[in-house]
């Protein structure tokens, strides 16, 4: 029986084409194409998309960058206010405190010539001085009128390239003048340099300056012309030099020996400590380790506790907490080379032109170096009194010189017999003073300190090339027109160096004289040696 067929199983083929999604009728190939081009469109646009987004935050974050690194530039040389410097040591205050303070300094000239360089001539205690162990600062040892009239000094000491020199440019306002202190990472001082005031910016050789008599270098030509070679004065026209002379050094190098520089560094250290007003000596946080050069400096440094000051410098470098943990380290190695009751002041700041670094503590360092400029401008005010101070000290010596002297005299003639021989005679003097009773004689008779007496051993040096006879008593130092030397050295003490001192400062006391109780100021000084 032949099948039977449903109506629509009989319908057109072409019906049921139609009837289909038209996307039926594309073949499967070209479809499957079109969906992988579509899909690789789709996720090139997502890649380019977020390659935007990456290079835009990319130029982004280096544009932050560069801009932050250009604010640190620029905060870096935004050049610091000075104003506070100039308030802090009066520079702008009237002339007439330096007319006063020159007219002083000739009349200090004038009692030094008149009443203690005879004394210190006819005694010869220069030479004294050069063979005592502790010799320290005296007049006599070059030009004694560069040694009245010069400025109180300010020495810089410390490791290399801690920042001394930049101190002094940023003290002196020297920031891109053509004398300003070289600077940089590495060592880059090796010269002594004396910044000191003249009337125009030049420079001086050193060989200039130790010949020059109206200076107070001559004795450095004691260290030889290889010492002169590394010598450097920078004079120039500036209201603070005119109060104070700045003496940069170099530094300190603990893997290169000291001999090696050609002259006796620590030698030429020594002088001008022992002529410096006020010490700096500076580290910074990454120059704290204590080497033998430096522990010899300190060495050097004793008994000159009360003009030191430390200096921890480029402390805007450091955060807060790291800042204390190199205080810290800084006392931790220094405490074996000071060995004092009461530690020396420590200032701690970033001395240079440039302003702090950002996220500082600011306020801090600005307290520390107006503390220190403060401290600066003491010696500045007080420079007068203490060269009065200074100059009665050395007269106070010079008069038991004197009289030690004058006793060892008159021992040696009383001791003296016809048949007596003189070279044993006095060198059994001098081998044994105490058994003649010479000093103990001087402390007895005479308004002087057990403190104030030289050493024995330095006598028989001394006595060992002046022969005793070329020596006269006190009672022979006298003349009708004159006076006597003893006289006049004695009221220099007790009069006329108080009276300088009181005419320039009333109502102030100098520092380092005696109260009026121990010398008998105001009393006519009675001169048992003198003829009657």
């Amino acid at each position: 029986m032949p099948a039977t067929h449903t109506p629509s199983t009989q319908r057109p083929s072409l019906f049921l084409a139609l009837s289909r999604p038209l996307c039926y009728l594309i073949p499967f190939d070209f479809l499957t194409l079109v969906y992988i081009v579509s899909e690789a469109i789709r996720v090139l646009l997502a890649a380019i998309m977020k390659g935007i987004v990456s290079i835009c935050c990319f130029f982004s974050l280096l544009v932050l960058a560069l801009a932050e690194e250009e604010v640190e530039d620029v905060l870096s040389h935004i050049l610091r206010d000075r104003s506070h410097i100039d308030e802090t040591l009066r520079l702008a205050s009237e002339e007439n405190a330096a007319e006063n303070y020159h007219a002083a300094i000739q009349k200090l000239r004038k009692i030094y010539h008149s009443a203690i360089k005879p004394m210190e001539q006819a005694y010869k205690y220069n030479e004294l001085r050069a063979h005592e162990i502790s010799g320290g600062r005296t007049l006599g040892d070059g030009n004694t009128d560069g040694e009245i009239t010069s400025k109180p000094m300010v020495l810089f000491l410390g490791p290399w390239s801690v920042g001394k020199s930049s101190m002094i440019n940023y003290l002196l306002g020297l920031k891109d003048s053509p004398y300003q202190l070289y600077t940089g990472a590495e060592p880059t001082t090796s010269e002594f340099t004396v910044i000191m005031h003249g009337e125009k910016t030049r420079s001086i050789e050193g060989i200039v300056m130790a010949a020059d008599s109206s200076r107070s270098f001559s004795p450095l030509e004691k260290f030889g012309q290889s010492f002169l070679e590394k010598l450097i004065g920078i004079e120039m026209p500036h209201k603070l030099l005119e109060r104070v002379t700045f003496v940069d050094t170099p530094g300190i190098i603990e893997n290169r020996k000291q001999q090696e520089r050609g002259y006796p560094f620590n030698d030429v250290c020594q002088w001008f400590i022992d002529r410096a007003d006020l010490i700096f000596v500076t580290f910074d946080p990454t120059k704290l380790d204590v080497g033998l050069e430096l522990e010899m400096l300190f060495r050097q440094l004793k008994g000159r506790e009360s003009q030191i000051r430390i200096i921890l410098n480029k402390a805007d470098n450091l955060a807060t907490q790291d800042l204390m943990r190199v205080y810290g380290a800084l006392f931790w190695s220094l405490a074996p080379l000071i060995n004092v009751t009461e530690p020396p002041r420590v200032y701690v700041s970033s001395f240079w032109p440039f302003d702090y670094a950002p996220d500082t503590s600011r306020e801090l360092f600005k307290r520390e170096e107006i503390s220190l400029l403060e401290d600066l401008n003491q010696v500045i005010e007080n420079r007068m009194e203490n060269k009065i101070a200074f100059i009665r000290q050395h007269a106070i010596r010079v008069r038991i010189h004197a009289l030690l002297v004058d006793r060892y005299v008159q021992t040696f003639k009383d001791k003296m017999s016809y048949f007596s021989d003189p070279d044993l005679v006095f060198k059994e003097i001098v081998d044994d003073p105490d058994k003649f009773f010479i000093f103990k004689s001087i402390l007895a008779k005479t308004n002087v300190s057990k403190f104030d007496l030289p050493n024995r051993e330095a006598y028989q040096d001394f006595f060992g090339v002046n022969p005793i006879g070329s020596f006269k008593s006190l009672s022979a130092q006298c003349s009708y027109s004159g006076g006597c030397l003893l006289d006049k050295i004695e009221k220099a003490i007790t009069s006329e160096l108080p009276g300088l001192l009181s005419s320039i400062n009333p109502g102030k006391a100098p520092p380092g004289l005696s109260s009026c109780e121990a010398t008998g100021c105001g009393d006519k000084p009675k001169n048992r040696y003198r003829k009657n």
